[in-house]
């Protein structure tokens, strides 16, 4: 069966500092994966509203060796074990396990990850929100044709100071449950 985006489209969310805590130590763990305030309820209500919502990760610490494969799924069974239990469903996770020096087209800015999800759907990104609290999630975004999203969370506000250029018409919201409610009222 080929995948298709139905209902309202694809949303892909960036995951440390917009869906869970972020931490300068990495984190490591579904014990460390922490989801932030509103944001599985948000996920779970764009699911709900008609969003097929994909999330798109750099994890430099696998490259670091800081954790493993199977700690980086049990974050990911935990993401979406809280966010079926509100009624909502992540339908794809896709990370660039690269160091930042691996030289890779998939560790954000570049867009790669974004392609891959594209390919995935056989769709492409024209006007696809991407949500992130970093100037690397923004830039991935308009590299692959989508719709730029800024969360305060995370790095969120350091960014938004930082914002110029292509991207100083980002749109800007406190937090992923905020962003969720303006998508679901287009």
């Amino acid at each position: 069966m080929v995948p298709r985006v139905a209902g309202r489209g694809l949303i892909i969310l960036d995951r440390d500092g917009v869906i869970n805590r972020d931490s300068s130590d990495f984190v490591k763990s579904a014990g460390e994966w922490i989801p932030l305030d509103g944001s599985i309820g948000a996920i779970a209500a764009l699911s709900r509203g008609g969003y097929t919502v994909a999330v798109a990760s750099n994890q430099s610490g696998l490259a670091r060796g800081l954790f493993g494969r199977n700690a980086l799924r049990a974050m990911h069974r935990k993401l979406r074990r809280l966010v079926s239990a509100e009624g909502g469903r992540v339908d794809r996770i896709v990370v660039c396990p690269h160091g930042p020096d691996d030289g890779c087209d998939c560790r954000k800015p570049a867009p790669g990850l974004l392609f891959r999800l594209a390919r995935h759907y056989h769709s492409d990104l024209a006007g696809v929100p991407m949500i992130g609290d970093s100037m690397r999630d923004l830039q991935a975004a308009v590299r692959a044709g989508g719709r730029p999203v800024l969360v305060r969370t995370g790095n969120g506000r350091a960014t938004e100071r930082a914002l110029d250029g292509e991207l100083a018409a980002t749109e800007v919201f406190d937090d992923l449950a905020a962003a969720a409610a303006a998508l679901l009222r287009e």
